[in-house]
């Protein structure tokens, strides 16, 4: 009888994986132990693999330089890192390492892009798009980079507002963009994003104020689609959209050349996951080169935004399983060593799914669970799967530790989480580990960031 945890993910899905697979009952993450780095540094743990980014960004990059190589597109295309997702430092670092460009979205992410260039690792030649609503302190930000001859530092016109703002605070002529605030999904709580400006004032704002401001070159269409970038009418339809505003805004601004539809490639959420990336890249150059074609304007270099994409695949997180509480007679509640809400936020907050393994005992048998954080708070759990309304894990044993570990979680969790401050009911951020590899099978590791303290928390706190 095949009752073991081992056999149940092998009935399951295509098992091993690219990043995944089991040497004597035990998990390998990109070839690396997982339980020798929680023997190292103990529980819970995060956990960055270095060389995963690097894989993102080129599996991207191939994708588009394919597409347009076999559609004889006439655009380049240029692949921006979202710094939202993951401002850390050694993120960044590593995805310059493949000469990509940033994005920014606040103030602050501009004294980043300054840091990076007195390192040495940004250049004045880097394309820096600056998108979000923008305050005075971000305006003069971008204005600083600007004036100081980051010559391809792209400021993305939120609201009408801005325009003036920005001419203000210049010295030369730059190159600006526009974002479109699309439409969003049917099943959204609003009908229009509060991002950017509508389809139909594009070109009049143009004709009105762009064009009659010396100061400013357009060079830029920008849009996002809140759900990604899907296989489905809702987006080719918005696509359609913008790439006909696009169109039309080529023909009243000639040095408009290029679109950039932001990010949204989705991220492995399950052993189960499927999506085309090949496909999807192709068909999105295709579109926007027959469209362009069908009305005699030349295509538009396109950008990418991809944060999540990016980085989340290289991230990971291991708790212990303190202990096993029974409920009822059908609910079996193992309790971890950390909070789901201050250390996985988007399971709590927005129902997000991530990966979720056993790390050790997988030849053992299984049985279905709950898992519980340390908080007293309720929502404190994670209880289901994305490929199923269920988790199981190998059966709980008071004298045999178990360890878990949750896979793709390095976009947005430390940032949405709150990195170094107030934790619910001051449960510390966990210890935060780099791992890097020559692939040749080695690999290094170095502790970027100890567990929180309680001096921390109280110092914040004013005590």
């Amino acid at each position: 009888m095949k009752n073991k945890y081992i056999d149940l993910i092998e009935q399951t899905f295509e098992w091993p994986q690219e990043e995944f697979e089991v040497v004597d009952g035990e998990l390998m993450f990109h070839d690396v132990p997982v339980m020798e780095l929680i023997k190292q540094y103990g529980t819970p743990l995060k956990v960055t693999y270095l060389p995963k980014i690097t894989r993102q960004i080129e599996k991207a990059r191939r994708w588009f330089n394919v597409a347009i190589a076999k559609s004889d597109y006439q655009g380049e295309y240029h692949y921006c890192y979202c710094t939202k997702s993951s401002h850390f430092s050694f993120v960044i670092e590593q995805a310059l390492k493949s000469n990509i460009h940033l994005e920014t979205s606040s103030a602050f992410d501009i004294n980043i892009i300054e840091s990076l260039h007195e390192q040495g690792l940004v250049s004045k030649e880097n394309f820096i798009v600056c998108n979000g609503f923008k305050r005075n302190q971000y305006i003069d930000n971008i204005a600083g980079l600007i004036n100081a001859g980051f010559k391809n530092t792209i400021p993305i016109f939120d609201n009408k507002n801005e325009v003036g703002l920005l001419s203000m605070r210049i010295k030369n002529k730059t190159k600006v963009g526009i974002r479109i605030a699309s439409e969003e999904d049917p099943k959204f709580e609003f009908y229009t994003s509060r991002l950017g400006i509508g389809y139909k004032d594009i070109v009049p704002f143009y004709h009105n104020e762009l064009s009659k401001d010396p100061k400013f070159e357009l060079k830029m269409l920008h849009f996002f689609i809140n759900t990604g970038i899907s296989d489905t009418a809702y987006y080719w339809n918005e696509l359609a959209k913008c790439v006909n505003v696009y169109i039309e805004l080529k023909k009243a601004c000639p040095t408009l050349d290029s679109l950039n539809i932001g990010g949204g490639f989705p991220i492995k959420n399950s052993l189960g996951f499927e999506y085309d990336y090949e496909y999807m890249a192709e068909e999105i150059v295709n579109q926007i080169k027959d469209m362009c074609n069908a009305k005699g304007v030349k295509e538009p270099h396109i950008f990418t935004e991809f944060g999540g994409f990016t980085v989340a695949e290289s991230g990971a997180t291991f708790y212990k399983v303190l202990d096993q509480k029974p409920q009822n007679d059908r609910e079996l509640w193992n309790m971890i060593d950390s909070s789901f809400m201050t250390t996985l936020p988007d399971s709590w907050a927005i129902n997000k799914k991530f990966i979720m393994l056993a790390c050790n005992r997988w030849n053992e048998e299984y049985e279905r669970v709950f898992l519980g954080g340390l908080t007293c708070d309720s929502d404190d759990y994670y209880n289901s799967e994305a490929h199923r309304n269920a988790i199981y894990l190998p059966k709980f044993h008071p004298q045999k530790d178990q360890y878990i570990g949750f896979f793709h979680t390095g976009a947005y969790q430390e940032s949405v989480g709150g990195f170094g401050g107030i934790q619910h009911c001051l449960i510390p951020n966990p210890k935060h580990v780099i791992v890097d590899s020559d692939g040749e099978g080695n690999f290094t590791t170095k502790l970027f960031a100890k567990e929180q303290s309680y001096k921390s928390m109280l110092k914040i706190l004013g005590y």
